[in-house]
């Protein structure tokens, strides 16, 4: 067999480790041949392949982003994309596809199996770690571990000023770097998606704070919103799967802060140095184990389902099924790290 590989959304360290994965398993033990789509669904769409072999593999466990390149191309929004997709997959003699992405890519190749019979089995890859079926998705740690980094390194020179530092880092829905980069790095304020903030109490925190002689670090996720007002947006552009671009909500906050409170805030916007570099010894192991059972399903045909993490286990749920909704924080999770503000 042929079997095609793509990764598609934003990248995210591990990448690199689950297509070494795939094609060490593939090649070595059954046998099979792999080609590479570059940048996403735009590879099958326009025939833009790349040879996968054990020598194109070698050496690139640690190494961050993908070798394949990636977009937020939507097939489903070309005109004939599913005629091109399968044009190019007959092509290249592709009998299995396997798709490494988030929502929005396993989204497609969800309706891709189901609706239109192509083979795919589907890879979690979200740095939000927000898809429902997996205990957890590759990229997470690390960006989780960067943002503490972050946190650790802001707490000394906000004391040096005394000043409010606050950092935004990514989330658009869901708020679990938020949550465990602020918990980890001993954030005076949490703010996520899942709960509507109140601007006059979080100034209660910074105000409480300062009271004690320590510069308080708010945390934000860049989805969060406060209670009477919405989402902040670097634009009003939607990209093909119909997403606002983010950012902002940070400095928006800090000069709320400042205002409201008379004390000096700055904002450091984490942005995609969360997304980059080497991935953590723990999304190397998740996403290698990943690529081994995504080839393992593509062997058995158990085509339309994606590969996650239950516990320790590596299982197979149907792609629609993981896609149907979002992991969000749960409030008794983030009423439990309360303790912490002010």
């Amino acid at each position: 067999m042929r079997v095609g590989v793509l990764t598609g959304g934003g990248d995210c360290p591990g990448l690199n480790a689950v297509i070494r994965g795939i094609v060490r398993k593939g090649v070595q033990e059954y046998g099979y041949d792999f080609v590479g789509f570059r940048d996403g669904w735009r590879g099958p769409l326009e025939g833009d392949t790349v040879r996968l072999d054990i020598p194109a593999v070698r050496g690139i466990l640690p190494r961050g982003g993908t070798i394949l390149g990636s977009s937020r191309t939507n097939p489903l929004k070309v005109e004939n994309g599913v005629r091109r997709i399968k044009e190019t997959l007959a092509k290249e003699e592709v009998g299995a596809l396997v798709a490494i992405g988030g929502e929005d890519t396993l989204g497609v190749a969800a309706r891709l199996t189901d609706e239109y019979g192509v083979p795919v089995v589907g890879v979690p890859k979200t740095i939000d770690n927000d898809l429902s079926a997996t205990d957890y998705t590759f990229g997470f740690d690390t960006a989780v571990g960067i943002a503490t980094e972050a946190i650790d390194r802001l707490h000394t020179t906000a004391e040096s000023h005394m000043r409010v530092l606050v950092c935004e880092v990514m989330g658009r829905h869901a708020g679990w770097i938020a949550l465990h980069s602020g918990l980890a790095g001993g954030a005076n304020v949490i703010l996520i998606p899942e709960q509507r903030f109140d601007v006059d109490q979080v100034c209660a925190w910074v105000t409480s704070r300062f009271k004690a002689s320590y510069a308080p670090i708010v945390v934000i996720a860049e989805g969060a919103m406060p209670k009477d007002g919405q989402m902040v947006l670097k634009d009003g552009t939607l990209d093909s799967f119909g997403h606002v671009r983010l950012s902002g909500v940070g400095e928006w906050l800090a000069k709320e802060v400042e205002r409201r409170t008379g004390k000096e805030a700055r904002t450091t916007v984490l942005g995609h140095i969360q997304r980059g570099g080497t991935p953590s010894a723990f999304d190397r192991w998740l996403a290698t184990r990943f690529g081994l059972h995504a080839i393992e399903a593509v062997r058995d045909r158990d085509f339309g389902k994606m590969v996650a993490l239950r516990g320790t286990d590596i299982v197979r749920v149907p792609i629609a099924e993981a896609t149907a909704r979002l992991k969000t924080v749960d409030p008794a999770l983030y009423e439990e790290v309360g303790v912490f503000f002010g």
